[in-house]
């Protein structure tokens, strides 16, 4: 019976069922309510959410000018586009963008990951069984396993594999066709990418975060969806704390959403929105525990700074990668927090946002040696 019901409907139960686990204790892993990274609940919800064609798109105007050109040049050639190569931080919509790409094509979507690729079989099983025109999205593409990786290259030029059979002096390649493919490849670290692979994706687009205008056009896009009643003021209010992320902008809708029932009448405005997200502690700028238990620590235990990652990381209680990968991008893209050979060292802004008057050294322009 499942599959004749909405996907909304279907996002929704998701979310319950994923808001028991967090009750009963089992969802220790979940990410923060300003992560940009996502659970599998959390991409089921996204699911019901995302828009289906570039023109539903917000946001990313130079990205969906160009990707709209390729895909309508294909279309009337009738030829598969160029490999396509997405970079940028999580949460942007790079996923969308491949299901897009899809839909424009009116072909066939197949989903897989880098992880998950582990060994060159992996791939050919996927590939050797596409259909004519078919887009493969491969998510955190720089973790491919290096035989796939390698396998990849003469798959995406001559869309053929060689499928090695026996092993030592014996073994022979058997070279397999394989129908014309385009493959959507997505990553957050466009640097770890080998020159090779990223030489062979036709077109390659990286994806910036969102402005607060363009991030309520989605909150009220989302609620409508989700049939929230939004004020335009709640909705400036949850933009300019969604850290130019919609993915951050959909959950803390969805939190918002949740005090509005239980604890007002069900319509989200300014004041509900403030009120609900100092009880999820997610602060004016978008900062959250995590966040200003990085920057409190630098300025009241370490004066300021420099302070080094380890040591940081040991006065939090945490990991030194969840203080480097989770915490720090925000604070230093916020200006509040600065990286230099010596150490963590907090801004002025830093100081200021923590309601502390900076020490006057930091009002001196740096030199050569600072």
């Amino acid at each position: 019976m499942t599959e004749n019901r909405d996907p909304l409907t279907q996002a929704e139960d998701a979310e319950l069922a994923a808001r028991r686990r967090r009750m009963a204790g089992d969802a220790e892993d979940a990410p923060g309510m300003v992560s940009a990274l996502a659970d599998a609940d959390e991409r089921f919800i996204e699911s019901a959410l995302r828009p289906r064609r570039l023109t539903e798109f917000t946001g990313q105007a130079r990205v969906r000018e160009q990707l709209s050109l390729i895909l309508q040049s294909a279309l009337r050639r009738g030829r598969p586009p160029d490999h396509v190569l997405l970079s940028g931080p999580p949460g942007l919509g790079k996923t969308t963008i491949a299901m897009i790409v899809a839909a424009e094509l009116g072909a066939p979507l197949r989903i897989t990951s880098g992880p998950a690729i582990e060994r060159s079989g992996d791939l050919a099983a996927i590939l050797s069984t596409l259909s004519e025109g078919e887009v493969v999205f491969i998510d955190e593409i720089h973790r491919l396993a290096r035989p796939a990786e390698e396998m990849l290259y003469l798959a995406m030029e001559d869309f053929r594999v060689d499928v090695v059979i026996g092993k030592g002096p014996g073994a022979t390649a058997i070279p397999l066709e394989i129908a014309p493919f385009t493959l959507v490849g997505a990553t957050t670290r466009a640097g770890l990418l080998p020159a090779p692979l990223r030489d062979r994706f036709g077109f390659t687009a990286h994806l910036d975060f969102y402005a607060p205008d363009e991030l309520e056009h989605i909150i009220r896009r989302s609620a409508g969806l989700l049939g929230v009643t939004l004020t335009d003021e709640g909705a400036t209010e949850l933009s300019t704390r969604s850290r130019g992320t919609p993915r951050i902008a959909n959950r803390l809708l969805r939190r918002v959403r949740d005090y509005a029932e239980v604890r007002a009448d069900g319509v989200v405005t300014r004041e509900i929105a403030r009120t609900a997200l100092e009880i999820y502690e997610v602060d004016s700028h978008g900062l959250d525990r995590l966040d200003r238990g990085v920057l409190e620590a630098v300025v009241r235990r370490f004066g300021g700074g420099p302070v080094g990652l380890s040591t940081l990381a040991v006065a939090l209680g945490e990991e030194a990668e969840t203080v480097e990968v989770v915490a720090e991008p925000f604070l230093v893209r916020c200006g509040l927090l600065a990286r230099t050979p010596r150490g963590r060292v907090a801004t002025a802004a830093g100081w200021a946002h923590l309601g502390l008057t900076p020490p006057p050294s930091l009002a001196e322009s740096p030199t050569l040696f600072d």
